[in-house]
């Protein structure tokens, strides 16, 4: 099954705000499993997944400093 998140053109700022409510949620997922946990390897795990989502994030925002339009295509795909 697949599920059309995101598809279209979109001008730099409006796409910034897009994504990063994505990663921002993402975050707010992994804090929340790792308020659920008391194992100290999954809390490292879940910590270091927050933290790659942090630098995508900035990366992305550098990225479409430059950029007027783009292009976005998102979607979920479960098997």
């Amino acid at each position: 099954m697949k599920v059309q998140l995101i598809q279209g053109e979109f001008n730099s700022p409006d796409a910034i705000q897009l994504i990063s409510n994505m990663i921002n949620l993402k975050i707010k997922y992994q804090e929340g499993q790792i308020e659920k946990n008391n194992n100290e390897e999954d809390i490292k795990y879940r910590e270091s997944k927050i933290k790659n989502l942090q630098n995508e994030l900035f990366e992305l925002r550098n990225f479409l400093s430059t950029k007027e339009n783009v292009k976005i295509d998102a979607s979920i795909n479960l098997e």
